[in-house]
């Protein structure tokens, strides 16, 4: 990433030594100069990086400016007088170069900006590459694996109607097939691998899907043709279920 940055001094000479410094850096980009550090102001945005700043000027000082531009805009300061060093600092300057400068100082504080910046984005992505994990952590799966034949079989939830069970298989009835899926588990274990607001458990031996539920009439639940015992001990967790 290329920094934008901007020159202010009232030194047309010290503009252009600066500005031969700025297009000697590869990873600046000059945006703008001002002699005049008001007119400055106006064009400093949060879009440039860095702004070359000299502290003695006639009208508004550098220190003043620096007050005046936006946080997230850094300053190194340009100055030919030792004395303001300790002011530089006050208002968080990334650097401070002394007049007369030379390259080599120049690439220097150039460099502290680059470090600066690239770890804030290093620490952005990071971010959000963790707030992303734990969204999906929060996001509910839409798919659970079962294990079938010897090997593993991916079973969309939104496909399952309902699920009985008979040991240590369970039987999964999918709208979209023809003949239920069998599945090597218990009843038990497939209820904990399934969202508790999607399903619910209503008999010892049956599992339905609450959205495919189309009538439930005298302790029976009618799912496409099929009717689905529902037990007593059951009742009361359905009721609760569907009434949310």
């Amino acid at each position: 990433m290329r920094l934008k940055c901007v020159i202010v001094d009232d030194e047309p000479l010290a503009i252009r030594l600066l500005q031969n410094f700025v297009e000697r850096t590869s990873f600046l980009m000059l945006v703008d100069t001002f002699l005049n550090p008001v007119d400055a102001l106006a064009a400093i945005t949060s879009e440039v990086q860095l702004v070359f700043l000299d502290i003695e000027m006639p009208g508004l000082t550098g220190l003043e400016l620096s007050k005046l531009i936006v946080p997230e805009t850094r300053i190194i300061f340009t100055t030919a007088y030792k004395q303001y060093a300790f002011d530089s600092y006050e208002v968080q300057a990334l650097d401070y170069l002394l007049k007369p400068i030379t390259y080599a100082a120049f690439l220097k504080a150039a460099r502290r900006g680059k470090v600066y910046f690239d770890g804030l984005i290093q620490q952005y992505v990071a971010d959000k590459i963790s707030d992303e994990q734990e969204e999906n952590k929060a996001k509910p799966s839409n798919c659970i694996f079962v294990k079938s034949d010897y090997k593993l079989i991916k079973v969309d939830l939104d496909n399952i109607l309902y699920i009985s069970g008979l040991r240590d298989y369970v039987r999964i009835h999918l709208q979209e097939a023809s003949r239920p899926l069998t599945a090597l588990t218990t009843m038990k274990a497939i209820a904990e691998k399934l969202p508790s607001e999607r399903f619910c458990r209503v008999h010892r031996s049956y599992i339905v899907a609450l959205d495919k539920i189309e009538s439930i009439e005298h302790n029976r639940i009618k799912i496409k043709k099929e009717l689905i015992p529902l037990s007593e001990a059951n009742v009361e967790e359905l009721m609760r279920r569907i009434s949310h």
